[in-house]
């Protein structure tokens, strides 16, 4: 049979358009599978450390040995751990600064827990306006940027009180924060700021400090709590006379900066709910920022013991992230 050119032109175009029809067929069942795939990724997921100074009474006053905290952290369910620098004082003066950093990382690998980071205190004033006692702070710092490293943390946190005239304070912390920085950006090391009182807490003038510093690796540890601008008679800690007026606006706005997150409590209700803080507001806005990182687990109160003030804690944060399912 003899098949004419019109013939073999309208076979053709029959098997283009099977062909056409197939793929696209199997291109509406690839694209129906992969909303399940979205949604797995848009779920919030973040790992819960240990802030060491949840336990700070256990290991100063009930002496506790501090070269724990990586067991204890592990058997209360964390996976990450925040050290507290100045808990180690008695230990690095005893043992020496390098020997106590080796023990500790040795004890992390252990206990299969990852260092996250280690929270400065008593090494000077960053935001200090005499700029000798900066410098200093700057080089006090140092070796802890190092010790950051070696534990394989992340970063370190550090203070900024410096004074509470604004326009003093800007052009010091900067300052202090960029040398610091430049240290620290030698070493991978991040250098946050957290909102720890004075005008550290005032979270737009802080915002504006570290968009002034302009480096990566100078970002923010968000504190649910510590609002306190002013303390009476001028202290660095005491009764508070002035507070920032809307503390999860001002977590909002650290949030866009943040390397760390720290879930402050201090008492809790019938119902498990901190007294003074939404939890669940506050992840919300954590999950909304991007953020997906460690929380970092820090029970400041007086009322309950420690360990159940960090369960309570622990609970509630849990039921918070869950929330946002």
């Amino acid at each position: 049979m003899k098949i004419s050119f019109k013939t073999i032109i309208i076979l053709q175009v029959a098997l283009f358009l099977s062909f056409t029809s197939c793929k696209e067929a199997k291109q509406k069942e690839d694209i129906k599978s992969e909303p399940t795939a979205n949604a797995q990724v848009q779920e919030p997921s973040f790992k819960l450390s240990l802030a060491q100074w949840s336990l700070h009474r256990t290991f100063n006053e009930d002496g506790v040995d501090p070269f724990k905290f990586a067991e204890i952290s592990k058997n209360m369910g964390f996976e990450g751990l925040e050290y507290v620098n100045h808990i180690y004082t008695q230990q690095i003066e005893d043992l020496g600064f390098d020997k106590v950093m080796d023990s500790l990382k040795s004890l992390s690998e252990k206990h299969e827990m990852q260092n996250v980071l280690i929270m400065i205190d008593g090494e000077g004033d960053l935001a200090s306006p005499n700029e000798d006692e900066r410098n200093l702070a700057v080089e006090n710092h140092k070796k802890w940027i190092d010790a950051a490293q070696k534990l394989g943390c992340h970063s370190i946190r550090v203070n900024t009180f410096g004074t509470n005239e604004p326009s003093e304070w800007l052009p010091s912390v900067v300052d202090g924060l960029r040398k610091l920085s430049e240290y620290a950006a030698t070493k991978n090391i991040n250098v946050l700021c957290e909102n720890h009182g004075w005008l550290s807490s005032d979270a737009p003038l802080l915002m504006e400090a570290i968009d002034l510093v302009d480096m990566e690796n100078c970002g923010t540890l968000p504190d649910f709590g510590n609002w306190c601008i002013k303390r009476k008679e001028g202290s660095t800690w005491g009764e508070c006379i002035e507070e920032y007026p809307d503390k999860y606006q001002g977590i909002e706005l650290m949030l866009t900066k943040a390397k760390a997150v720290s879930a402050k409590s201090y008492d809790f209700d019938e119902e498990g709910n901190e007294t003074t803080l939404d939890f669940p507001r506050i992840m919300k806005l954590v999950k909304d920022s991007g953020y997906s990182g460690f929380i970092g687990v820090e029970y400041e109160g007086d009322r309950l013991p420690e360990d159940e003030g960090i369960e309570a804690t622990k609970k509630l944060l849990e039921t918070s992230i869950e929330s946002l399912q």
